[in-house]
């Protein structure tokens, strides 16, 4: 008569020996609702749709003040005499953007190496149609514009709204060619640059020096971690925030940074089909 023990339940993987099985249950049971969202293509299009949405129908109703209260919450950290305290806004356009640039200008590096704009030729095209996209609503700005002091600005109408651009793109999935996929995503950032460009030179007070020698000894820091081989991503964090600390102080709005970063950020494989 065998006394094997009857087998319990499969223990969930990568789950380590102490853990509860029940409750490692009960927590992946809840999260996979977002999860199946977050697997969707087009979530995250769909979520800065309805924020958009949400965000104009509240600062046009009733309770508009109490939109413009929300963006001006100071956030901040304090550590014995230090502080450092921004808005909520601040937050938004100088911190999470910068985030979003650097994936941006990752995908870009990944097409200048090997794919899209590899060659001159097609990289032409978006460089061109942006160049286009900032001088042209200038222009009809400027013959609009009435009295001369309307006429300062110009340069409002120059970005294009890259976060939207990439939002309808997700929305549209794979029935968007690839290539145009990169096409718009290269003409978006590269009016973007060229937005910022535009605001540092003619409507900032003037670009600090020093801010730009720290920036550039950030992407030094960079590019010598890659030298030497340094394969752990954390490690980049430290000379990228300088990067960004060094922008932001320079006068440049710091969505550039990430930009910066994202295309020193090595594409290619470590070891390559012949290592593997």
């Amino acid at each position: 008569m065998s006394t094997t023990p009857a087998p319990g339940p499969a223990p969930l993987p990568s789950s380590p020996p102490e853990a509860w099985e029940p409750l490692l249950r009960l927590a992946r049971l809840a999260g996979r609702p977002l999860e199946r969202f977050l697997r969707i293509e087009a979530a995250s299009g769909v979520v800065l749709l309805v924020a958009a949405a949400v965000a104009l129908i509240w600062a046009n109703s009733p309770w508009a003040e109490s939109y413009a209260d929300l963006w001006s919450t100071p956030l901040g950290l304090r550590v014995g005499t230090f502080a450092f305290e921004r808005t909520l806004a601040w937050l938004v356009n100088d911190g999470l953007m910068v985030i979003f640039f650097f994936v941006v200008g990752m995908e870009i590096r990944r097409e200048l190496h090997h794919g899209e704009l590899s060659e001159w030729r097609r990289a032409m095209l978006p460089a061109a149609a942006a160049l286009g996209g900032m001088l042209v609503p200038a222009a009809i700005y400027l013959v609009i514009a009435g009295a001369p002091g309307t006429r300062s600005g110009w340069g409002v109408p120059m970005a294009t709204d890259i976060a939207f651009a990439v939002g309808i793109l997700t929305l549209l999935g794979k029935r968007v060619p690839a290539a145009l996929r990169v096409l718009l995503l290269a003409l978006a950032v590269i009016d973007d640059l060229g937005a910022i460009v535009v605001i540092a030179i003619f409507y900032s007070p003037g670009v600090e020096l020093a801010g730009l020698l720290v920036a550039a000894f950030g992407l030094g820091g960079i590019f010598a971690m890659q030298r030497l081989g340094v394969r752990t991503k954390v490690a980049y964090v430290v000379p990228a925030v300088v990067t960004w600390a060094g922008i932001y102080a320079a006068g440049v709005h710091p969505t550039i940074a990430g930009v910066l970063v994202g295309l020193v950020t090595p594409v290619r494989a470590w070891l390559g089909p012949d290592g593997f």
